[in-house]
């Protein structure tokens, strides 16, 4: 972690080290990778692929693209002709029957106002997919950075025992050489429990956040699974203004416009059903008596003189003034989100700075000063117990902020999708 400064020497890591896959992501990880290794390494890359390759609500929603395709389809074709036949008088020798062939043609531009509320439905269909890719980019995201937080919740919980540990020896060795009161001890292994506790409570609330990523994945992680390990800068955030300059382009936004749209067109096709569509009837008739066969032809199309269609119009009418109120309600829900997201961003990220520079480093010589002043018989050991808890308080508070930093990240992620590729730069 980027400000901690471990209290025993640890020899150097190499710069190059292999990064390994999780097992079952090989696949999405491509080649290069080992599968042997006990120890596997899962990057946010992966983590994505493997969520829009498994996810099972992403599947289902891939299936709205074929719905609407048929109902494109569908709203293409023209009415299919109806065959009659009719009899008139029973006895066989003086019956007169009657076949016919009767073809509905649509008038008033029906079959094309459908077609364009279909085509609306298709286009709506595609960009709410790629919405719900944003949105599990985002939680794939979110899930990712909750993992990493418990992973390091959990490394600093041991940070913080074998700090506390190395009072508690500190503390028996002065009791031991008659310098300090077991009091001192017992507060001292006090200490020790408290953060074994915390601890514990690391490794379940690690175990909950590897879960939560598995279930948003769509696929369950090897025990020996690790995430990758944060990186020690934050990512940036665009400014606001070249984020409010895309909003326009946004998956939501485009949406909300579509749906007024197809709105409209669902308000011309009630207007063309008011027009009544004309039958052409064709056939022959028989009369076995004078034994004669005749063509017959005819027309009908039904009266409009009650059902006009006036209540579909009316409602079609004021879905569409619904849609267009819908779509500013939602331009400034983003604008807002969008600057209340960037302030939460600049707030972490100033405290992010604020623990690097200042807190960490002073909280640190803090307890290293308080514990060799107790060595030297300088302090009592509660400055050394107030200087571990607030070095553990300030590693905690630390954490918490990346995490809000991230949060306001994956806001921005869950609007535009993925920033970077979306051609916004700071």
């Amino acid at each position: 972690m980027p400000g901690f400064k471990e209290l025993t020497a640890r020899p150097r890591l190499k710069k190059t080290r292999r990064v390994v896959t999780v097992t079952c992501f090989l696949l999405l990880a491509g080649p290069g990778f080992a599968a042997d290794s006990p120890v596997s390494t899962l990057t946010l890359d992966q983590a994505l692929q493997a969520a829009f390759a498994g996810n099972p609500d992403l599947a289902a929603a891939q299936w709205e693209i074929g719905i609407a395709q048929g109902d494109r389809q569908q709203a293409g074709l023209i009415p299919n002709p109806e065959v009659s036949w009719e009899a008139e008088d029973t006895r066989r020798n003086s019956r007169t029957t009657t076949v016919m062939i009767n073809q509905p043609i649509e008038l008033g531009g029906k079959r094309g106002a459908r077609i364009d509320v279909a085509s609306r439905a298709q286009d709506a269909a595609g960009i709410a997919l790629e919405r719900q890719r944003n949105a599990l980019r985002a939680d794939v995201i979110q899930a990712f950075s909750g993992a990493q937080t418990a992973q390091q919740r959990l490394q600093l919980s041991g940070q913080s025992l074998a700090l506390a540990e190395h009072g508690l020896r500190v503390a028996q060795g002065r009791i031991q050489a008659g310098k300090s009161s077991p009091v001192e001890g017992t507060r001292a292994q006090v200490q020790v429990s408290e953060v074994r506790l915390e601890l514990s409570r690391a490794e379940r609330d690690r175990a909950n956040a590897y879960q939560q990523l598995a279930q948003v994945m769509g696929a369950p992680l090897p025990t020996t699974t690790r995430v990758q390990v944060a990186a020690e800068e934050l990512s940036i955030v665009p400014p606001p203004d070249r984020l409010l300059e895309r909003l326009n382009e946004t998956a939501e936004l485009r949406l909300a416009r579509l749906q007024i749209e197809q709105r409209e067109a669902s308000l011309g096709l009630e207007k063309a059903q008011r027009i009544p569509d004309l039958t052409v009837s064709v056939g022959s008739q028989y009369d076995e008596l004078e034994r004669e066969r005749v063509n017959v032809v005819g027309l009908s199309m039904p009266i409009p003189l009650f059902n006009r269609n006036q209540g579909n119009v009316l409602a079609a009418a004021r879905r569409t003034d619904q849609a267009r109120d819908l779509r500013n309600a939602t331009e400034l829900r983003l604008r807002t989100e969008i600057q209340a997201t960037l302030t939460q961003w600049q707030t972490a990220n100033g405290e992010v700075q604020a623990f690097n520079r200042t807190i960490l480093p002073a909280a640190q010589r803090a307890v290293e000063s308080a514990t060799q002043g107790f060595e030297m018989g300088k302090f009592g050991f509660l400055d050394v117990l107030d200087a571990q808890r607030t070095l553990i308080d300030a590693r905690s508070q630390y954490i918490q902020a990346v995490a809000e930093a991230t949060q306001a990240r994956v806001r921005i992620e869950r609007i535009f999708g993925d920033v970077d590729a979306f051609g916004v730069s700071p």
